[in-house]
């Protein structure tokens, strides 16, 4: 891990998450009904949990719509929640505003060329392993854990080490002794 990454975390105040692809593996499920359905993994969930514990906001800012998305994120506590979006720069710019932001307090994980504007934007930019290589180019961090696997979780406890937030967010875990 790069001490430029380290430093660009360091500084996250709101990290958005695309879901497709990052919070999942990627792959859509389909009924036959014709009902999708997703895939989450518990261990990014809880990672994104205690991020939001460490008083970072969290925003999910995703291109398709789901119900299974809007589900998830109401059971994680997010409330940042944007579905449908064409232009994630510009969600991620109103969103900045309206919390009293600026680009360089915000970080986004993305996977897809869709996502490169906003990681071109945003102070941080992490992505999962098999993204496509132009998002890998641009990103300041690639996560070692696959997409849906534990990518996210990775990514949430990097910005926790770096702002020096981990032990105090793991302590409640370890019966409130310092890791």
């Amino acid at each position: 891990m790069s001490d430029s990454a380290l430093s660009r975390a360091r500084n996250v105040r709101l990290m958005g998450f695309d879901v497709d692809g990052v919070l999942t593996d990627g792959r859509l499920y389909f009924s036959a009904e014709g009902d999708v359905m997703k895939a989450f993994h518990s261990r990014d969930g809880l990672g994104m949990k205690l991020l939001a514990n460490a008083g970072i906001r969290l925003a999910i800012i995703t291109g398709r719509k789901s119900a299974l998305v809007e589900r998830r994120a109401e059971n994680l506590g997010i409330d940042l929640v944007f579905q449908g979006v064409e232009d994630k720069r510009a969600v991620m710019a109103e969103l900045l505003a309206r919390e009293g932001l600026d680009f360089a307090q915000a970080g986004y994980m993305g996977d897809d060329i869709v996502d490169l504007a906003i990681m071109g934007a945003c102070g941080f930019a992490a992505t999962v392993p098999d993204a496509h290589a132009l998002v890998k180019q641009q990103a300041h961090y690639v996560a070692g854990q696959p997409a849906g696997l534990g990518a996210a979780r990775e990514v949430c406890e990097l910005i926790l080490r770096a702002q020096g937030k981990f032990d105090a967010v793991l302590a409640p875990h370890l019966g409130g002794k310092p890791a």
